[in-house]
């Protein structure tokens, strides 16, 4: 028999008892589903993440003096960071002048809870103010999309000169050019010179509800301790000339902030790194619990799809044991009939995993229906949940199609 004759007889099989193969349907498609809703909406909020973790570029990375995942008192003792001493602009400068690796060096203060005005319209005092260095755009990856940057000479005066971000500029200039114009940040007055791209977020992060001023400013207004009396430290951002040279760049900076740190040879370094790439990771990490968890239940739904498979299609041999016997009396060889049974079994699993996997697409994609997630869709869940399918159908239809092909001829046509 050929298998395009198996297949065709296989769905003729399937159509002929209408009822009997949707129930056996229904455990396939919601075993499949399972796996797929839940990948899908693991992966939607990952792509997600990913995109907006990446903040830094590819070549980027930061040198900070607190831990990028916060503390953690099993791993590190809190008052031992505390004592480290900041990393400051000078710093900075001494990467900036002596990396060879690196083309982009710039250091950020940030301030929290800050308020913008303009001629009594008024933010909430949720922003945050940033006092940066020419360097932040490009090493942040968000660009100023009208009117300029800040440049070396306003961080050399202390020019109190401001980028706003697109929600300010929206709130406090919703009908008129905000360059030039004067707000006031916390009291103090700002000349706005430029306005970053608007960059949404779907997770909730304030991309566009920041102020970016040169950092000498920053630190005459707001001094060299944050509120609660800690001295601020600078996080530095480099960026590596290529790809490549990231872990190069690093070693390289690690050797030159030690020097300018003062620590000893041996003793562990009082800074840390931090890049987009080690936070999705760091992401992705935690997530892997939850898609094992899915894997393993999905395997189970479809291990017991698989037994009520094999418990159809014994029930179905038992139906077409007169049939069995006519088509061996006529010829048909063992191969050929436990090939029409393992097909039926196969083609009715793969029907259930087809249309399990766009049921999990859907349900694994709603969030993206009430927020601004972007619409993901797994392929290569898809493809597994076809290839489990088939192996359920093969594994779990070998018995009744070998005890089907085994029946003898005469007893086959006696049956009633």
């Amino acid at each position: 028999m050929r298998w395009r004759e198996a297949f065709s007889m296989a769905l003729e099989a399937i159509g002929a008892h209408k009822l009997r193969s949707f129930l056996t349907l229904v455990g396939i498609i919601a075993g499949v589903a399972a796996i797929i809703s839940i990948m899908t909406g693991v992966s939607v909020v990952q792509s997600t993440m990913e995109k907006e973790l990446s903040v830094l570029g590819t070549q980027t990375f930061q040198a900070q003096k607190f831990p990028p995942g916060g503390f953690d008192n099993s791993e590190r003792d809190f008052r031992k960071i505390g004592a480290w001493p900041p990393l400051t602009v000078e710093n900075a400068n001494a990467v900036r002048e002596r990396a060879a690796s690196v083309d982009l060096v710039g250091a950020e203060l940030w301030g929290y809870n800050i308020t913008a005005s303009y001629r009594g319209e008024s933010t909430e005092s949720n922003l945050m103010a940033c006092g940066g260095t020419p360097e932040y755009p490009e090493n942040n990856t968000h660009y100023v999309d009208l009117g300029r940057n800040i440049s070396n000479e306003d961080v050399a005066v202390a020019r109190r000169v401001a980028v706003i971000g697109f929600a300010i500029a929206e709130q406090l200039f919703p009908f008129i050019d905000p360059i030039g114009k004067t707000i006031k940040v916390d009291g103090h007055k700002f000349r706005v010179q430029g306005v970053f791209a608007e960059r949404r977020s779907a997770m909730g992060g304030r991309f566009d509800s920041y102020i970016l001023m040169p950092v000498t400013a920053f630190e005459k207004i707001y001094g060299a301790r944050d509120p609660r009396g800690n001295l601020r430290s600078v996080n530095i951002t480099i960026r590596a000339r290529t790809p490549e040279l990231v872990e190069d760049a690093k070693e390289e900076v690690r050797a030159i902030l030690r020097l300018e740190r003062g620590v000893p040879p041996g003793e562990e370094d009082t800074f840390f790194f931090f890049s987009s790439e080690s936070q999705i990771k760091a992401f992705n990490q935690a997530t892997q619990g939850l898609k094992i968890t899915a894997f393993v239940l999905g395997i189970v739904g479809l291990i017991v799809s698989g037994i009520g498979i094999m418990n159809i299609m014994l029930v179905s041999v038992t139906d077409r044991t007169r049939e069995i016997g006519i088509r061996k009396a006529l010829g048909a060889k063992r191969r050929a009939i436990l090939l029409q049974f393992l097909m039926e079994a196969v083609v009715l699993c793969n029907i259930g995993g087809v249309l399990g996997v766009a049921v999990g697409f859907g349900l694994g994609n709603i969030v993206t229906l009430f927020t601004d997630f972007s619409v993901h869709v797994p392929v290569e869940w898809a493809v597994r949940g076809v290839v489990f399918c088939t192996a359920v159908g093969l594994i779990f239809g070998m018995w009744p199609a070998i005890r089907a092909s085994r029946l003898a001829p005469i007893e086959a046509l006696r049956y009633e």
